[in-house]
């Protein structure tokens, strides 16, 4: 049996996707840049994936850029703020951001942008009155996940936009992991900009989408072309755009159905079992206050990775953190940012649902865990206290 359970590090493409995307890989293949009409046709398409995309969020769809994927959009929002920012910008994010924004974040610091890393406490909330303290301290953009990536924990992305806004700031949020599995609407959040990517909702990977609110200071990070009104250049991907376009309505429908209370009641009932059935196991992070489908636990004495290769052997897939990041050996710094026991940082692992999530794959990893664990556990050689 396969048990996929690492669905923030990817997630399957739909059936719907794909077979929307297969005639323009074979009869529609068209450049929609170009003047003539076969171009024309594709163009077309292109323009109806970009209003369901904008859909989707709530947004005009002239605010919608497509890119390759979640780096590149959160990359081209802190270069673009950073770039019409000028030179006294001070530059706001958190300790535990995806690498994919805290990479550029440091490299702006190291180019002489004041760089500001706002901490959270042990169950992964946000430090809100030092956030409260640096946006009021003058001119800044704020760069803020929506929910975070290895626990799961959202930000109250709503409260702290009407806080940088009435600073006078720029604020933009990397919502890849909140997008399809909580409601996200830019006509109710003043985010400015806003980052997500297609293969984390049933799309392929290489698609991604930045959001820019209308009257937002841009300055493109790729340059060389017209596409996307002169905002990011390079030939568009038809198939993966008109791809994205059917995968966003998709999870606009299971949003509506109530897909989220489905995947929480899965993950509920597999930290319930875990905690039931391992000993010396925790739940990291707040477990009311974040997504319905994510869920990293920590099991005590053992290291994160073993537990991995345990169950990747029978067929489970899970995660230590990010997927850009996990194979480092060393506790993520989600984990570390959050006073993880030493005990328990290093025995962390990361399950993470879908849709098509399966309560037989959740007893089926129910079943085979707690032999993993005491196997391992009888080999730790770290003393039991």
């Amino acid at each position: 049996m396969i048990a996929y359970l690492d669905n923030n590090a990817t997630t399957q493409v739909a059936p719907e996707v794909i077979e929307a995307m297969l005639p323009f890989f074979t009869e529609k293949w068209g450049n929609p840049s170009s003047m003539h009409a076969f171009g024309g046709r594709v163009a077309a398409h292109v323009r109806e994936a970009r209003e369901k995309v904008a859909a989707l969020i709530g947004a005009d769809p002239s605010e919608i850029i497509f890119t390759s994927c979640g780096t590149e959009s959160n990359n081209t929002a802190i270069f673009s703020a950073a770039a019409t920012g000028g030179s006294h910008l001070k530059i706001i994010t958190t300790r535990v951001e995806h690498p994919a924004v805290l990479a550029p974040c440091r490299r702006l610091g190291e180019m002489g942008h004041k760089v500001v890393e706002i901490a959270v406490d042990h169950e992964g909330h946000l430090d809100m009155d030092a956030l409260a303290r640096e946006i009021s301290g003058g001119r800044c953009f704020v760069t803020i996940m929506w929910a975070n990536n290895e626990t799961g924990v959202t930000f109250p992305i709503k409260k702290i936009a009407q806080m940088v806004k009435e600073a006078g700031g720029i604020i933009h949020t990397d919502a890849v992991q909140a997008i399809g599995k909580i409601p996200v609407d830019v006509r109710e959040t003043p985010v400015d900009m806003l980052s997500f990517s297609g293969h984390k909702i049933h799309a392929p990977k290489g698609i991604g989408v930045l959001y820019i609110r209308k009257g937002t200071p841009f300055r493109a990070l790729l340059l060389g072309g017209h596409q996307e009104n002169n905002r990011r250049a390079g030939t568009e991907n038809v198939p993966y755009i008109v791809g994205l376009g059917v995968a966003c309505e998709l999870a606009a429908e299971e949003l509506r159905k109530g897909a989220p209370a489905r995947m929480a009641g899965l993950r509920d009932k597999l930290e319930e079992g875990l905690l039931r059935s391992c000993p010396d196991s925790r739940v990291n992070g707040d477990k009311q206050q974040r997504l319905p489908n994510t869920s990293n636990m920590s099991f005590e004495y053992i290291e994160g990775e073993a537990i991995l290769y345990h169950l990747s052997d029978l067929g489970i897939a899970a995660s230590s953190g990010s997927a850009c990041t996990s194979g480092s050996l060393e506790p993520s710094h989600v984990i570390r940012a959050m006073g993880v026991p030493f005990t328990a940082a290093h025995g962390s692992i990361r399950f993470s649902l879908s849709r098509y999530t399966s309560a037989e794959e959740i007893d089926y990893t129910l079943h085979h865990m707690p032999a993993i664990v005491k196997k391992l556990r009888d080999l730790s050689p770290f003393v039991r206290t």
